[in-house]
């Protein structure tokens, strides 16, 4: 497992009171000495080192599902898209594959949407899924069922790369049904990462830290499409799709939309894409009248669209 001694030294200042993404945005940039983390924190060597040693061991159990541990300071530590507030910033991931999947020259347009998609809704997305593929871009998802796993699946069906962003350990795929996905995903030159080297405290633990992975889609993509979904109501059928599109307009990264007006005008599925699109007219419109078009604008960076 490749793991720097400036990732440990991260995780172990995340593990002291009051030292979240924040404090650490604003304090450390990697690879600061013992004595300064020491007195940064208030603490003496032993008290650090002791923390160290078990979050080491802990690492230590996650085996072979792990290839590495990358944080800030660390030369291979991903740069994020877009303007992202401090507490949002990642301090330090977990990977299995090609870590270089994240490198900020790479093109990653992410996919999401409901769990339960219909026939129609996952015809559709395979399409545009294909086309974003052409411009050779990344696809990420959440390995989650429904159009998450349709945006993978259609990935590796066409020889592309794909990445996934889980909630949860490596060594404890979720869902347990996308545990084959996972690994083929890794096999064909993609990517699973994570945050996470514990399970979670809690039931709400468990469930915040799936609103917290869906902000690395975000900010770790080039563009946000969102294939269909539920806008929230008090059903219990609504997606975390829209936690990765609300950040995505946060940090000014690109969104679109799957939505036609005479097709979908009626169908609960596309409430949450139907309201995006009633609040801001900057978001892409794509269905199959404008596929190719509006898959450019949405692929394209600003200086790019200059071009044409």
């Amino acid at each position: 497992m490749k793991c720097s001694e400036n990732a440990l030294n991260i995780l172990t200042v995340r593990s002291f009171p009051q030292k979240g993404p924040a404090w650490i945005d604003k304090n450390l940039h990697g690879n600061e000495n013992l004595s300064v983390l020491y007195k940064l924190l208030e603490t003496n060597e032993y008290e650090f080192l002791k923390r160290r040693d078990r979050i080491e061991s802990a690492i230590n159990q996650l085996g072979n599902s792990i290839d590495g541990l990358v944080a800030i300071g660390d030369v291979d530590f991903p740069h994020i898209r877009g303007i992202v507030k401090p507490a949002d910033k990642p301090f330090a991931l977990f990977y299995k594959g090609d870590i270089s999947l994240l490198n900020k020259d790479n093109l990653n347009v992410a996919v999401i949407g409901v769990l339960n998609p219909d026939d129609k809704i996952e015809l559709t997305e395979r399409m545009v899924t294909t086309e974003i593929l052409k411009h050779n871009a990344t696809i990420i998802s959440g390995l989650a069922l429904g159009c998450d796993s349709i945006a993978h699946k259609t990935s590796l069906e066409r020889s592309g790369k794909t990445i996934a962003i889980l909630p949860s350990p490596l060594d404890n795929i979720l869902p347990k049904e996308n545990v084959k996905l996972a690994e083929k995903i890794v096999e064909n030159g993609g990517l699973l990462i994570s945050e996470y080297y514990e399970t979670p405290k809690s039931r709400n633990d468990m469930i915040s830290r799936f609103v917290v992975r869906d902000r690395l889609q975000a900010l770790f993509s080039d563009a946000v499409l969102l294939a269909a979904s539920y806008a929230p109501n008090n059903l219990g059928n609504d997606c975390g799709s829209r936690h990765a599109m609300e950040k995505a307009k946060v940090y000014g990264i690109k969104r679109g939309v799957i939505y036609n007006e005479s097709k979908h005008c009626n169908i609960a599925m596309y409430d949450l894409n139907r309201q995006i699109l009633a609040e801001d007219r900057n978001v892409i419109r794509i269905d199959s009248t404008n596929m190719s078009e509006a898959v450019l604008r949405l692929v394209t960076t600003s200086n790019e669209q200059m071009l044409f």
